[in-house]
């Protein structure tokens, strides 16, 4: 009977009075004590209420249903594919969309709405990737801010690859507890090649001095992301530099140099074959008998060999640091024994690996500066601290 008076009423009704006795009726259907019989007129009249001319009317179906995993899946589909702000509404909200609907609605690419599939309270995998995959920064933006959101890490490092360069993006990724280092390298590459680029375009440097001061960028960071990997997840960064052509003697030596020996251990691994616990024992080694056989076979260049047997054997002499200020003192350290064991060797065969030790040494020397200079202004603001302390104490 109310369903017949009220299909009867919306003939004549204003659209902003069908609007309002369309959302009455829908809440009416999801939340009241309906007979069977008068549940299905209802969902009928809903029905029909979706040829309403009336956008507005269309908009009060899709506000009161939107939320429902009740609502009746036929007319969210239906209001899915409505004018763009309407469809947005169940979008956004209707759990009663499948996971191949969403992404038919994100690859459709109408205005508005895949921005808001990527706002869901909860995302599938399987949308994110193809989110990921279609939409633009923006989007993408919303997608990874969103928390609800499952993006696995082929997704990840799609995104990068698309949108690595983009600031927003960058660090919103960077901040994600569960980036893993590989990716972070990815993050970092492309965020130098793309300064690199930007760089030489405005002849601020030339192309070939742009790319390399990129490349040692990239490197140093990588070093740092290196230092946080370990076991499988060294193996796996290595082997991600490595595809990418970037597991040059350049950066082991970094590493090296700064008292990462993870990064070279898995690296002599993943290119030598053997296994992380073999190759860790023969770097242990200080007599260094069998480096030089595996060193080898791992295909690293033979004429530089000496050099990293004696990084390595500063590094046993040294050992390693955690202190800020003391871990640069101790790489200046590092960096400054090797240079001095070079010097009296033939600079036509070390010409190449002595500059770069010699970059390493001035890198390592501002390094040093940058952490004593931290070091003294937190001592500076603890003094400060005791002295607010000792002038209340004696006020």
């Amino acid at each position: 009977m109310i369903v017949r008076r009220f299909l009867q009423w919306v003939r004549t009704a204003a659209p902003g009075d069908r609007a309002e006795a369309t959302g009455a009726l829908a809440r009416a259907y999801l939340y009241s004590d309906f007979s069977e019989h008068d549940r299905k007129a209802a969902q009928a009249a809903l029905t029909l209420m979706l040829d309403d001319r009336a956008p507005v009317v269309r908009r009060a179906l899709a506000e009161a249903l939107g939320r429902s995993a009740d609502a009746p899946h036929d007319i969210i589909l239906a209001l899915a594919h409505d004018a763009a702000d309407i469809a947005a509404i169940v979008a956004e909200r209707s759990p009663v969309l499948l996971e191949i609907e969403l992404i038919e609605i994100v690859r459709a690419g109408r205005p508005g709405l895949r921005a808001a599939v990527a706002a869901r309270p909860w995302v599938p995998e399987s949308v994110s990737a193809v989110i990921i995959e279609v939409a633009d920064a923006e989007v993408c933006r919303v997608l990874i801010e969103n928390e609800g959101a499952d993006i696995g890490e082929a997704a990840l490092e799609r995104l990068i690859a698309r949108h690595g360069h983009v600031g927003t993006i960058r660090e919103i990724l960077l901040a994600r507890p569960d980036l893993t280092p590989r990716l972070r390298q990815s993050l970092v590459a492309k965020t130098a090649g793309a300064l690199a680029v930007f760089v030489s375009e405005r002849a601020w440097l030339e192309p070939a001095a742009a790319a390399r001061v990129a490349r040692e960028a990239c490197e140093r960071t990588t070093v740092t992301i290196a230092r946080s990997a370990e076991g499988d997840e060294a193996l796996e960064l290595v082997r991600h530099l490595r595809a990418t052509e970037q597991l040059t003697a350049g950066l082991l030596l970094r590493a090296l140099l700064g008292g990462n020996r993870a990064l070279f251990e898995a690296a002599l691994a993943e290119l030598s074959g053997f296994r992380l616990s073999r190759v860790a024992a023969i770097l242990d080694d200080r007599s260094f008998a069998t480096f030089t056989p595996l060193y080898l076979k791992a295909g690293l260049p033979a004429s530089a060999e000496p050099l990293f047997r004696a990084v390595l054997a500063a590094l046993h002499e040294v050992g390693t640091a955690h202190d800020p200020l003391a871990a640069a003192q101790l790489h200046r350290r590092m960096v400054e024994r090797v240079l001095t064991h070079y010097r009296g060797n033939d600079p036509r065969q070390l010409d190449s690996y002595f500059a770069l030790l010699r970059r390493y040494a001035a890198e390592a020397a501002r390094e040093e500066a940058r952490a004593f200079t931290a070091d003294l202004q937190d001592a500076d603001l603890e003094e400060a601290d005791l002295q607010d302390a000792d002038l209340e104490e004696a006020a």
